[in-house]
């Protein structure tokens, strides 16, 4: 989208001087009404299949007004989803070889039990010569050896989980980046929907269905005439009596003698001057240094863009 600014510099006339036979003029500026306009752009490129406006359409803020033909970042998703969908595939849990050492542990540890009840009744025979010391220490050097065999199983528990977790992590950090590409390509999808960005009524019309739209071309101009700007001039004699906010009288022709008057406000004034625009027609009155200022004004549906306006203070003494 590219926001412009209707400028008709050349239609702005400044007749607000005592011309040759003397007769006095009864406004303080003139110029052209100007509102500030958007050229919407194709974010997509693609078969136009549709597109429902025409110039003078109003338009709200967020309306779809046609579609472009998005089929090859929708392959592309797909293609990207696909690859996500086998990078978990490939993924594995150390669930069974867990089990099993559990399992495995769990003989370990009554084994060890008995081992221990065996030790206490053999360590009682010893004590009453029913049984020898060699008997002992060979139950506790079994013992011994099986405890080293439950340190060897839980550390392989431990181990199975610790490989698991980084074969796992190396296939998964791989999803990462594809799931990026997959929002991008819905973006890319997204793009393919024609949205309206302003409320406001279509003015140009660039493209039709059916035509090849690429990235950046432009397919229709739109802009908010609700309220509308009066460029006008003032001279410099006059800048004295203006200020921003200020409540002003826009005028228009109505028939040969009568004018459409308005409300207006005053909203920007130049912050230099410039030389009178060179329409106006004898050299002296170009020669003058005037200023631009911009009144807002409620459009009722009589005021266009480019139509000649004059502007009153309301504070001038006529």
């Amino acid at each position: 989208m590219k926001t412009t600014t209707y400028k008709i510099i050349g239609s702005a006339i400044l007749l607000v001087f005592i011309i040759s036979c003397g007769t006095k003029i009864d406004y303080d500026g003139s110029g052209n009404f100007e509102a500030d306009e958007v050229i919407v752009s194709a974010q997509q490129t693609g078969e136009i299949l549709s597109f429902n406006i025409s110039e003078g359409t109003r338009l709200q803020e967020g309306d779809t007004v046609g579609d472009i033909d998005i089929i090859i970042p929708e392959l592309q998703k797909e293609q990207t989803e696909a690859r996500i969908a086998a990078l978990k595939e490939r993924t594995t849990t150390p669930a069974i070889q867990v089990a099993v050492a559990q399992k495995q542990l769990r003989v370990q540890e009554s084994r060890m039990a008995q081992l221990g009840r065996e030790r206490d009744r053999t360590a009682n025979l010893v004590k009453a010569d029913a049984a020898t010391q060699k008997q002992l220490d060979d139950i506790n050097s079994s013992i011994d050896a099986l405890e080293k065999e439950m340190q060897v199983t839980k550390e392989q528990i431990r181990l199975y989980t610790y490989n698991t977790h980084v074969q796992n992590r190396s296939v998964l950090s791989e999803q990462a980046p594809l799931e990026v590409a997959a929002r991008q390509y819905q973006q890319q999808m997204d793009m393919g929907k024609i949205i309206n960005p302003v409320t406001g009524i279509v003015l140009a019309k660039y493209a039709l269905k059916g035509e090849l739209a690429t990235i950046g071309k432009p397919l229709y101009k739109i802009a908010n005439v609700d309220t509308i700007d009066l460029k006008a001039y003032i001279t410099g004699d006059k800048l004295s009596s203006v200020a921003l906010g200020q409540p002003v009288t826009v005028r228009i022709d109505e028939g040969k003698k009568t004018y459409r008057t308005y409300p207006g406000t005053i909203v920007w004034i130049a912050d230099k001057s410039e030389f009178t625009p060179k329409t106006i027609q004898t050299k002296n009155e170009r020669a003058n240094l005037v200023y631009a200022i911009k009144a807002s004004v409620k459009n009722d549906g009589f005021l266009k863009i480019g139509m000649y306006g004059e502007l009153i203070l309301d504070n001038s003494a006529k």
